[in-house]
């Protein structure tokens, strides 16, 4: 098998079923997290001057707390997916309920909504990264119970 087949094959062993490019798909949206929000979440905290709005403050603290978190999910990929099904989630609500209602009246381009329509607009990538037979094994589906038959 070359390493490119190997690439894209289940890896039952290392990854309890899931493809290493899925794996390092992963990495790489958690890095992005990193890259990318970190800085912008947690200097609007830290530069913030003033009271704050509540409901504003917490946006931006759960903002600045789920992609600090990612650092961890570039070392355990699989055992953070939850943080990365939560990313999915909130950008999917986001643009369902806030960007689509925009775009259809025609006032969504030049709104302050655009700029994050368009980070938004990687959803699609994210979501093929998500190996969504593990998320069923792991996270939705009845466990098995082991037959007699196999104790055998």
């Amino acid at each position: 098998m070359t390493a490119l087949t190997r690439f894209f094959a289940r890896d039952w062993q290392r990854h309890e079923g899931v493809r290493p490019v899925q794996i390092w798909g992963l990495r790489l949206f958690y890095l992005l997290m990193l890259v990318f929000v970190v800085p912008e979440a947690w200097g609007a905290l830290l530069r913030h001057q003033g009271p704050w709005d509540h409901v504003c403050a917490v946006a931006f603290c759960v903002w600045a707390t789920y992609p600090a978190l990612a650092l961890f999910g570039l070392f355990r990929p699989l055992r953070w997916l939850p943080l990365m099904l939560f990313a999915i989630g909130y950008k999917s609500l986001w643009l369902a309920f806030v960007a689509w209602p925009l775009w259809r009246s025609g006032t969504l381009a030049g709104s302050p909504a655009e700029d994050m329509a368009y980070s938004f607009a990687i959803l699609p990538l994210l979501a093929a990264t998500v190996p969504w037979g593990y998320v069923w094994r792991s996270y939705i589906a009845w466990p098995r119970q082991p037959s007699p038959a196999a104790a055998c």
